[in-house]
């Protein structure tokens, strides 16, 4: 007679090992669902504007519940903020990429300039966005375009220019300022004359008139103060 203590043992073990094996937890799913929405916002936001943005259309754009996007952002304005800024943040990656190919300061600064360019010639929807930003959040600080890295890449590669030799010895902050400011005025006077030549073709004549100047002799010009006026030194 067999022992029914030995037959029981043998029938958990046989269940044990025909027990179906779950999916393996998937720990990078939240991350993945958090980028596709944000993704999806960066064009959704652009082309209908945040104020008559439903998030109960964009929902159902990506095929999930409403809910799920709350999940992930508390709300649209939680959401559209954190479309810019990573938007900002895949500007900022592709800049850096571009920068480190080269070695010498210059040449990281045309690299540079030139994927920042082609970022919004590839990504024309985010010009849209900083516009709406203005329009809808004032109070925010602009996001300077040559200061979107953690690294102040943008700093050393000036820095290392003026150390060279290659540059006056001109204030860093001040270069960045100027060339940020410079900058935004090519983008937008592509956006609002909506030119068809490529941001990317305007590196050489952005670092033309940067590097170059329009003088031809140095020095012809002295900074007359802050107000660009005799007035400071009377």
């Amino acid at each position: 007679m067999a022992d029914s203590s030995t037959d029981l043992t043998t029938d958990l073990i046989t269940v044990t090992l025909r027990k179906p094996v779950g999916r393996p937890k998937d720990e990078d799913l939240p991350a993945r669902r958090r980028q596709e929405i944000l993704d999806a916002s960066a064009l959704f936001f652009a082309r209908l504007g945040y104020p008559n943005a439903d998030l109960k259309l964009l929902a159902d754009e990506l095929g999930v519940a409403k809910g799920t996007l709350y999940r992930y952002f508390p709300s649209k304005k939680h959401l559209f903020l954190a479309t810019v800024d990573n938007c900002m943040q895949q500007l900022s990656q592709q800049v850096n990429v571009a920068a480190i190919q080269v070695d010498s300061p210059i040449e990281r600064i045309e690299h540079a300039l030139r994927a920042y360019f082609r970022f919004f010639d590839v990504h024309p929807h985010v010009v849209e966005l900083i516009v709406q930003e203005r329009a809808e959040f004032k109070e925010r600080a602009l996001p300077a375009p040559l200061e979107q890295d953690n690294t102040a890449i943008w700093r050393q590669h000036f820095s290392a220019l003026v150390a060279s030799g290659g540059l006056r010895e001109v204030p860093v902050e001040r270069l960045v300022e100027t060339m940020s400011s410079l900058l935004y005025g090519v983008i937008f006077n592509k956006y609002i004359s909506g030119c068809g030549e490529t941001l990317e073709s305007k590196t050489e004549n952005v670092l033309d008139i940067v590097f170059n100047g329009l003088m031809k002799e140095k020095n012809c010009y002295q900074a007359k103060g802050n107000h660009g006026s005799e007035i400071d030194n009377q």
